[in-house]
């Protein structure tokens, strides 16, 4: 019996030093706060193998469906600041194994493509989403509620909604904390209407209608005969209650689809009191501060650290937005050092072109290699408007494009490691040029925009840190600012 008795006990001592070992603490979702969470060292009755076991067995709650990659990520480090474990991937999964998080990102490029294309990869991640085991779909969209007179977003809650069985859906689209909020059915941008904003002059997407009713049921198929609906702010100023009663009295005049006001970050969580479980929900990323608290997380500061960065420092914008040319111009005149593309010279000497800015940030980081350097497209509307006359949008799209994500490939596998890129499209090309499929959210550099974490194969580290700005978000200083916070 004394024999037995020591030989349990240093098989017992074994253990634990085994999953406390550093090589065991790697592979936890969040290392040792993850055990903090599970009760380590072991308070409860459960055992903490017993305990690690259910971990790693759990299904994620949340299956999430991004219009595009800065959206994708805007909506993680929402999701992460409120307690969520996240896994963003690029695009749908080739594998089908099973993903153990608590919420699932996937991230597609579907905002401006045509609309069948757009609603056959949502209803494609969907379906993946899905087989992972998740509860509820949430279809995220940009807080200024992107789109064409077409689609994507109203074709593709009604593809969704086909695929759920769900014969009512709430869309939540603003964002308060970064001044976006609706306001009888009315999207405001700051103290501007939409059509007022700068997104009247987006050259994908340009925005001249801010009654959302309005141009969410110009974008559903007919046929389906499917009528949109508004949750105004009185009834969501006063309780949940009233929310689910105004939905019920909506599903009795036939609306199936219903946009919410919100002007506050309470309104938000009220709506997420009553969302919280239903089968599909599209919103910007403001509801995903409210939703994990729902669902029974916390926030937690540690499940938003990242490992050190490393490597060279470098900015890369595509977008024209308002607030990405007082980012650019905010840069420039506090000493930063840029360099503008030519969209007509990329069209005829294109290869030149991107010699030349090659051979620019190598000549500015034998300089100073700790320096953060910017290569840019960003342009006033006037000249982005005679480019697009010159060229037609898509194709100048294409070459921005194209070449950004040329040069910032090939600037990591000459050792940048830290990497800032601004406009959805632009972040979406530069990615998949760096072969990454999976990433890390990290600490919020402003609101809705984090840092990342990701393996690369093309980095002469093997990971890279990454920063994916929408053209709209942040504050005029964003581009110095975000290196401060990585440190």
């Amino acid at each position: 019996m004394q024999l037995f008795g020591t030989r349990c006990w240093i098989g017992c001592i074994m253990i634990l030093w085994g999953i406390t070992s550093p090589t065991f603490m790697s592979g936890l979702p969040h290392g040792c706060e993850r055990l903090r969470r599970l009760g380590y060292p072991g308070k409860a009755r459960e055992s903490l193998s017993q305990k690690i076991a259910k971990e790693a067995m759990k299904k994620p709650i949340l299956g999430c469906i991004a219009d595009d990659l800065t959206g994708a990520t805007d909506l993680s480090n929402n999701l992460v600041r409120a307690g969520m474990r996240v896994i963003l991937t690029i695009d749908v999964p080739l594998k089908s194994d099973p993903l153990h998080t608590d919420a699932i990102v996937v991230a597609l490029k579907s905002r401006t493509i045509p609309v069948a294309k757009a609603v056959a990869q949502s209803l494609h991640a969907c379906r993946w989403l899905r087989s992972q085991g998740v509860r509820q779909i949430y279809f995220k969209i940009c807080s200024t509620f992107d789109s064409t007179p077409e689609g994507n977003i109203g074709p593709v809650i009604e593809a969704l909604m086909d695929q759920l069985d769900c014969d009512f859906s709430c869309v939540v689209p603003a964002f308060p904390d970064n001044d976006r909020t609706v306001y009888k059915g009315h999207l405001f941008v700051g103290d501007l209407l939409l059509s007022d904003s700068g997104m009247r002059n987006h050259p994908l997407t340009p925005m001249t209608d801010a009654n959302l009713v309005r141009i969410l049921q110009l974008q559903l198929i007919s046929e389906r005969r499917r009528k949109t609906g508004l949750i105004d702010y009185r009834t969501v100023s006063h309780s949940g209650d009233e929310v689910k009663e105004r939905i019920a009295k909506l599903r009795a005049e036939g609306v199936s689809i219903a946009i919410a006001d919100s002007v506050s970050n309470a309104h938000i969580e009220r709506l997420a009191s009553v969302l919280h479980s239903d089968p599909l929900v599209t919103a910007g990323s403001g509801l995903a501060k409210s939703l994990p608290g729902q669902l029974g997380f916390h926030a937690s500061e540690e499940s938003a650290q990242l490992p050190p960065a490393k490597g060279r420092r470098l900015i890369v914008s595509g977008s024209c937005s308002v607030a990405t040319n007082a980012q650019v111009q905010h840069f420039i005149q506090s000493g930063g050092a840029a360099c503008s593309l030519n969209v007509g010279e990329l069209a005829v000497h294109r290869d030149a072109q991107i010699e030349h800015l090659l051979a620019w940030s190598e000549s500015g980081w034998s300089r100073d290699p700790k320096q953060a350097l910017l290569v840019c497209s960003t342009a006033e509307p006037a000249a982005v408007r005679a480019v697009h006359e010159q060229f037609g949008v898509e194709r100048s799209g294409e070459l921005v494009e194209l070449a950004l994500s040329v040069i910032s490939r090939a600037l990591v596998m000459r050792g940048v490691g830290q990497l800032v890129v601004a406009g959805g499209e632009t972040a979406g090309a530069c990615i998949r040029a760096l072969d990454i499929e999976q990433m890390q959210i990290g600490p919020q550099i402003d609101p809705g925009v984090p840092w990342c974490f990701a393996s690369s194969p093309l980095s002469s580290q093997g990971s890279i840190h990454v920063a994916l700005k929408s053209g709209n978000f942040g504050g005029d200083d964003f581009f110095s600012k975000a290196f401060l916070v990585l440190g």
